[in-house]
């Protein structure tokens, strides 16, 4: 064999292993569910319910399955033991708005503990959030759109509230969407009592949610910047655009805190790159 020849081999054997291991580490990076442990502390949460642990997930996307059988996520979700489950939009995906889809999902996991759920910009958009809240809640979800429920234990209790995404408010009266949302959050943290966490599905509000008072916050929609760079983190996020403020973790500010999940699934751009799909566990702590 000349030597042409062979370095013609060689070359295709390189380019087809790059191929492989491309391939593999997409599929890894789409797949491999991390759960991230983290906890808050306050004086404002009683001691009786200090340790409560949250589960929370958010922007599945109608992603069908996790791993080779599909049962990764409920899995880890009960591998978490969580006391809540709180979930923080985008269930479905407006391109694909099969709510079969994220009821199966529900039903693997709502004898885990209890969920709680707040819709996000594709429940909006996708023309099935009525059909979809409706049969969430008959599976025993509590669905709060701008509503708010008390946590108890032991006589003490915090507050957990929720939103629904501002591309669900018409404008009326003159009002911009923007003036309706804040007026909403105003008035559902106006009702709250105490501790109080808030389920939103757009991180780039902490301002405001800080401005209203509520002292932790859940959110989602920055599916981590999608693509993940050392040293500098997200690239872009719907809503935020290129290098984003707030796509994964937790922020601080003003004595209030934010919880951002990288979410599940993905939407306009199918693929995560040194982001993989994330589930997060947070343990109240008082001080």
């Amino acid at each position: 064999m000349s030597r042409q020849k062979k370095g013609f081999i060689m070359q295709i054997t390189i380019i087809i292993f790059i191929a492989v291991f491309v391939y593999w580490f997409i599929v890894w990076q789409n797949n491999s569910i991390i759960t991230t442990s983290l906890t808050y502390s306050s004086e404002k949460i009683p001691e009786e319910l200090s340790g409560l642990r949250i589960l929370h997930v958010s922007d599945l996307h109608n992603k069908k399955s996790f791993g080779k059988e599909g049962s990764d996520l409920p899995d880890k979700i009960k591998e978490a033991s969580p006391d809540i489950i709180v979930i923080t939009g985008d269930l479905i995906d407006y391109h694909r708005a099969n709510v079969n889809i994220a009821m199966d999902f529900i039903q693997s996991i709502i004898m885990v503990a209890p969920v709680y759920y707040v819709p996000g910009n594709h429940e909006a958009i996708s023309g099935v959030y009525p059909e979809l809240s409706s049969l969430l809640k008959k599976a025993g979800v509590t669905v709060l759109d701008f509503e708010s429920v008390h946590l108890k234990k032991d006589g003490a209790q915090i507050t957990l509230a929720g939103a629904d995404d501002i591309t669900f408010i018409d404008k009326k009266r003159g009002e911009s969407s923007q003036t309706a949302f804040e007026q909403n959050l105003s008035d559902l943290r106006a009702g709250a009592e105490g501790f109080t966490i808030l389920l939103s599905h757009r991180p780039e509000y902490f301002d405001l949610y800080v401005q209203q008072g509520f002292d932790l916050v859940f959110s989602g929609h920055a599916h981590g910047g999608q693509v993940r760079l050392p040293l500098i983190g997200g690239i872009y996020a719907p809503s935020q655009g290129l290098f984003p403020k707030y796509t994964a973790g937790m922020y601080k500010k003003d004595g209030a805190a934010m919880v951002v999940s990288r979410g599940l699934g993905n939407s306009e751009f199918p693929f995560r790159v040194f982001n993989r799909p994330e589930i997060i566990t947070l343990t109240l702590l008082s001080k």
